[in-house]
């Protein structure tokens, strides 16, 4: 036959000879196959592409024959052409679409590919394969009459040549596609699938929900209540559904805000109590940081590190130290004698400007060491006060001990003194240890040791300043009174009394002295004659000198001026005990109460 007469495809450039046979070649291999889901909206997808979405987002309506279900094409035929009656629905599971129009990009590589392959263009079922060598199905020559490649042929031939193309997963199944328009309605359709499944159970996912279409996502991500093991849909459903929580847990309690913020404040409140009272306790030495012998040894410890003292010095002392503890006398390192002897002779031969002076009975001066540096004035004012007891007869024969005891000596009396009944609530303060600790001691300590030694005793508390200023010119006229005493016969005291009254031991807020005089100015006015343990014995000594004695006395008078402390509170000797009286004072200190002023 004359080329001339040949019929040309003008897509592809194939020649025919037939006009039936060239409508075939339109119909099958250039006319979109718009197949359309019969279970939903979805559509232009190949046969295969269909019976994946089908597998996977409407697994239930599959029908219970074997093998894929039956789809009905659209009826009718556009631009003039006819379905040939050889692939009719009844032999195959798929008919070409009556729509006409032009095939897409996606579609035709997707015919290519499987022309390539072997096998059957894209949603062409095995039946439809079989019935393919048929005369009245799809003829394609791609050869030429007279063996010579034409024009059209190599036209043809670019565009059956392979090409690579973009494929597009689909996000939320494994459906993969070649065209992002196709993706885009697939995903549609997912997102509508669950939409009304979330209409049908917006809040619970329920196992019977998690077969139906929709439920791929529910069992990829769970929203699951904290407080009640609910699981919810999306996260804008949980939140509603916790908000109801927190609003019923607010009307069963409302003042629970409230409880919680008491609640932490009582608890911070008990935090900062424990941190006041172990501060107390390092300040106190209540904190088992050791007492007068181990605190001496890390000071010569230190000062041997510094070059102070020399290996063989500080064994010496460490020796003596150890003897004197022993003995539970002290070592004397810190005593000046004479001091009372020494202020007499200054009196009688100077300071012509007073009128009255009286000054207590002999008593010797004992300065803080190394031991006791901080913490050990009580001691050392108790001390003082043995040391003035030792030699007035009255006293003397009560004294157990012949020399003045040592500092760990003192709070072991105080200990036998507690062991006797006397002050139970400060035994219990001091959880009834005072040895090897560096606890301090107040004037009922004080009292009871003189209490258990057989010597009678007052505690006079001066609570409240009685002067302006915050002075206490109260306390003045009373230790005057108390050193009056022992001239009251004579009804013009001399101008310089040397009494046998013992000293006056003076406790303040941190600090503690011994009053060993009375000093009255011609204007009247009075000041205190005091020994401070604070004071070195070096600065002691100047005392003794004629030569610094003027300079030296001005750091033992004491005017009101002088003495600003909101409370004082002086322990005073009286007297000798009988076993009677001794025993009616120990019942009195369980409620032991000073006598207060004013």
């Amino acid at each position: 036959m004359d080329r001339c007469s040949m019929l040309t495809c003008e897509i592809c450039g194939e020649e025919l000879l037939l006009e039936e046979d060239m409508r075939t070649h339109l119909v099958v291999i250039h006319l979109e196959q718009e197949l359309r889901c019969p279970l939903c909206s979805l559509s232009g997808v190949s046969y295969d592409e269909l019976c994946f979405h089908i597998s996977c987002a409407h697994p239930e309506e599959r029908p219970g024959a074997q093998g894929p279900p039956r789809f009905m094409p659209p009826s009718g035929c556009s631009a003039g052409t006819e379905a040939p009656q050889s692939c009719s629905a009844e032999d195959s599971w798929v008919t070409p679409p009556t729509n006409s129009s032009v095939p897409t990009d996606s579609v035709l590589a997707q015919h290519n590919k499987a022309l390539d392959a072997g096998g059957s263009p894209p949603g062409e079922s095995a039946t439809a394969r079989s019935t393919k060598t048929s005369p009245q199905c799809v003829v394609l020559s791609n050869e030429d009459n007279d063996g010579v490649k034409t024009e059209h042929s190599e036209a043809k031939q670019r565009r059956l040549s392979p090409r690579k193309e973009k494929l597009f997963s689909c996000p939320m199944c494994a459906l993969v596609c070649n065209s992002c328009f196709l993706l885009q309605e697939h995903v549609e359709l997912h997102l509508q699938e669950q939409r009304s499944h979330e209409v049908s159970a917006p809040e619970v996912c329920s196992p019977a929900s998690t077969s139906a279409p929709g439920s791929t996502l529910c069992r990829e991500r769970r929203f699951e209540c904290p407080m009640c093991s609910v699981v919810c849909s999306d996260s804008f459903s949980l939140q509603e559904h916790v908000e109801l929580h927190l609003d019923h847990a607010a009307a069963a309690s409302p003042g629970s805000d409230l409880k919680l913020a008491q609640q932490l404040q009582q608890q911070e409140e008990a935090q900062q109590e424990r941190e006041e009272f172990k501060k107390l306790q390092r300040q106190f030495g209540l904190d088992g940081g050791g007492g007068y012998c181990r605190q001496m040894e890390r000071t010569m410890d230190r000062a041997v590190a510094r070059g102070l003292m020399s290996p063989a010095e500080f064994h010496c002392q460490r020796a003596e130290m150890m003897e004197s503890l022993a003995s539970g006398a002290d070592d004397g390192r810190t005593r000046t004698q004479g001091v009372l002897r020494a202020l007499y002779e200054y009196y009688q031969t100077e300071c012509r400007d007073s009128v009255h002076v009286w000054l207590s009975a002999d008593t010797d001066h004992y300065c803080s060491s190394a031991g006791d540096k901080g913490w050990g004035c009580g001691y050392r004012n108790l001390q003082m006060l043995l040391s003035s007891l030792h030699t007035i007869d009255a006293f003397a024969a009560l004294l157990q001990e012949k020399a003045v005891p040592s500092i760990p000596g003192l709070q072991r009396m105080i200990e036998d003194a507690w062991k006797e009944g006397l002050d139970p609530n400060g035994a219990s303060h001091f959880n009834q240890r005072l040895q090897g600790t560096r606890a301090w001691i107040g004037a009922t300590e004080v009292y009871a040791l003189l209490t258990s030694l057989g010597i009678s005793a007052r505690i006079m508390d001066f609570h409240q300043p009685s002067g302006p200023g915050d002075t206490h010119p109260r306390l003045f006229e009373w230790v005057k009174q108390y050193f009056q005493q022992s001239n009251r016969s004579c009804r013009l005291p001399p101008r310089l009394v040397h009494t046998s009254m013992p000293p006056l031991y003076l406790q303040h807020q941190g600090h503690s002295r011994s009053i060993v005089g009375l000093e009255q100015k011609k204007n009247g006015s009075l000041c205190l004659l005091i020994l401070d343990p604070g004071t070195s014995a070096s600065d002691t000594r100047k005392l003794l000198s004629r030569d610094s004695v003027s300079h030296a006395v001005r750091h033992v008078r004491k005017f009101p001026s002088s003495l600003k402390h909101k409370q004082y509170q002086v322990v005073a000797v009286q007297g000798p005990l009988s076993a009677e009286e001794k025993q009616i004072s120990i019942l009195n200190s369980r409620t032991l109460r000073a006598e207060r002023i004013p």
